[in-house]
């Protein structure tokens, strides 16, 4: 389980970057909307799924 949930921690932090680095490029080249939406919210998700990362990490910490 803890194998488990480390590896959705990995993968949650790896998108997130992903979707912020994106993001951010995109707005940095004047769009304003991406996949059909605007790019603060994509951002926002991105912020959101490094935080699950991290909580996912912290858990998996705390039960070790």
């Amino acid at each position: 389980m803890k194998a488990m949930i480390n590896l959705i921690g990995n993968v949650s932090g790896l998108a997130g970057v992903l979707v912020c680095l994106g993001t951010g490029v995109s707005r940095l080249m004047g769009e304003y909307h991406m996949a059909g939406s605007e790019t603060v919210t994509l951002f926002i998700v991105g912020i959101a799924l490094m935080v699950a990362a991290c909580l996912a990490k912290l858990y998996v910490m705390e039960r070790s």
